[in-house]
């Protein structure tokens, strides 16, 4: 048996059926042998970066290991920016790159270089294999080390010749784990004690709630201790409904202003996630002198790294949700009914101001991001998924659409951007029956466009939103936040102080020329319409929904005011 053969028998072995890929000469082996193979899908991308994005997403969407094939060094570099955005969103993937044939090593052959080490610092592991005998042993060990928890991508390099060898060492095969640990007793009675003991709980709820299908656990907890539910700053999952009444948003990107939103509250229980992921420095502890800081998570990675915890449990995080449920019958009923009256109160609150808020935006031309939110949820369907790039107009797509469940929204982490346009590739590959609507700014896009291509190529119907306000939106508020922390003085050298905010942002307006979205996408094979009124939104959107094809929707929208 050749190499390739064991790697392709390997693949199979583990349940992979879409290979999210960029062809090269050094992949020729792996390209010729797909006939041989009918059940693997090929998912072609004119760039790795796309290639990686689309696969970390479908990694989770389906809830399978995520597969890709890069090119060489040059290939492998272009997709390592997406590679550290899949190792933040701990997206279970195994990466492969072609590799020059080992016999010309020392003659520095055309794009040769050490994948491996290229690779190493976003990656679980890192490897190159050096005979077919290696072949079947890594690749199963890389299957399993990107899914122990907290998963997250392996790298495995192929030299030509190796996928050529001869070998007799079989294709690996998945080991039938069973990883569900049962939560330690004692722990939970330690946090239970803890919690009923709070007179202002609240709960952070990472992504693990939704990779673990807890998040109807955590509902029932919730409800039954009376806490509130916060969101990290960055989420790639929707790991609690948010049109509960004790959902409050999403957390601060600095330790000063997590502190504000913790300010009432003597207890905080994490739930799976890296908490947190800070843009800004700011002295201080997020949790308030005394507060109580317990932690659930399924490895022992994360437990207590950024913050000591008086209680800390590491196990399955249903199983632990469901423990905890179970040891708080002792709660004080009426105390936790009456925070959830008062969250009740807060989201009608909210909710109105929401809606003063769309209306004081409703006639502002360019078009407000709250009245382009309030269109594209009128013009989608009931069942639609999300995939989310906006960032500046992030608050208003979660204060606009309800998330219920966890496979109704997805998202990046790590804060790369030009991950939402090549990660609804994955997702719609993944969820063919349901609608996909994808949000991105126009400058997020512009990093992995090419994927406009593969939607078409594939025929995946992807509902494409780019909200065009001809700038890096996301800097210029940076910029304001840099110069406040750092003291840096918002107007030109010479003129009057009293002339504020008048120093120009350099560099961040994507204009002179504007970019063409609709031309884009025309010229890789996907229809497009151009809207420059609000009130042409819902037809809009809701014609591409029906067209049942891939589609793009530029929208110009207001810029930072």
């Amino acid at each position: 048996m050749r190499g390739r053969q064991v790697f392709f028998e390997t693949l199979l072995a583990h349940g992979v059926d879409r290979i999210f890929g960029n062809p090269g000469t050094t992949e020729s082996p792996l390209l010729d042998s797909l006939l041989d193979y009918p059940q693997l899908k090929y998912i072609v991308h004119l760039h790795e970066g796309v290639a990686v994005g689309a696969a970390n997403f479908y990694a989770q969407a389906s809830g399978k290991t995520g597969f890709v094939n890069l090119h060489v060094a040059p290939g492998l570099g272009n997709g390592i920016g997406m590679i550290y955005s899949a190792l933040k969103n701990n997206a279970p993937i195994v990466i492969t790159a072609g590799q020059q044939d080992t016999r010309i090593r020392l003659r520095d052959p055309v794009l040769g270089h050490d994948l491996a080490a290229m690779a190493a610092p976003v990656t679980k592991w890192s490897v190159q294999v050096e005979s077919a005998d290696e072949l079947g042993p890594i690749l199963q060990r890389a299957f399993k080390v990107a899914n122990e928890a907290p998963a997250g991508p392996v790298f495995v390099a192929l030299p030509i010749n190796v996928m050529e060898q001869e070998t007799k060492v079989p294709a690996g095969k998945p080991a039938q784990v069973f990883t569900a640990s049962r939560p330690d007793p004692a722990g939970i009675e330690a946090m239970s004690r803890l919690i009923i003991a709070a007179k202002s709980p609240t709960i952070v709820a990472g992504d693990d709630v939704a990779r673990a299908g807890a998040g109807k656990t955590l509902e029932k907890l919730v409800e039954r201790i009376g806490a509130s539910v916060w969101f990290e700053g960055l989420r790639g999952r929707n790991s609690f409904p948010t049109d509960h009444p004790a959902y409050r948003g999403t957390l601060a990107f600095d330790a000063p202003g997590i502190a504000k939103q913790f300010a009432d509250n003597d207890l905080v229980l994490l739930v799976g996630g890296p908490f947190f992921e800070e843009v800004w420095y700011g002295p201080g502890s997020p949790f308030s002198a005394g507060c109580k800081v317990l932690q659930i998570e399924a490895a022992p990675p994360r437990m207590a790294y950024n913050f000591a915890v008086d209680a800390g449990v590491i196990a399955d995080v249903d199983a632990s949700l469901e423990a905890l449920w179970q040891a708080t019958t002792g709660i004080n009923g009426a105390a936790a009914r009456a925070r959830e009256d008062a969250f009740r109160a807060q989201k009608q609150a909210d909710d109105a101001a929401q809606k003063a808020r769309v209306e004081k935006a409703w006639s502002r031309t360019p078009t407000s991001m709250a009245r382009v939110m309030a269109e594209l949820k009128a013009a989608s369907p009931n069942n639609v998924i999300v995939v989310d790039e906006t960032i500046t107009a992030n608050l208003d797509l979660f204060k606009t659409f309800t998330f219920a469940g966890a496979d109704d929204y997805y998202s990046g982490r790590g804060g790369g951007i030009g991950q939402g346009v090549a990660g609804a590739l994955g997702v719609a590959v993944a969820e063919p029956g349901r609608p996909i609507l994808c949000l991105s700014g126009d400058g997020s896009s512009m990093y992995s466009i090419q994927a406009l291509w593969t939607a078409a190529h594939h025929d995946l119907p992807i509902v494409f939103v780019i909200l065009a306000n001809r700038e890096y939106r996301v800097l210029k508020h940076n910029i304001d936040a840099y110069r406040a922390r750092f003291d840096v003085p918002a107007f030109r050298r010479g003129s009057a102080e009293s002339a504020l905010s008048n120093k120009p942002y350099m560099h961040m307006d994507l204009s002179g020329p504007t970019l063409g979205f609709v031309d884009l996408a025309k010229g890789m094979g996907v229809a497009g319409t151009h809207v420059t009124e609000a009130e042409d939104i819902q037809r809009a959107v809701a014609a591409a929904f029906k067209s049942g094809k891939p589609h793009l929707i530029e929208i110009e929208i207001e810029g930072k005011r």
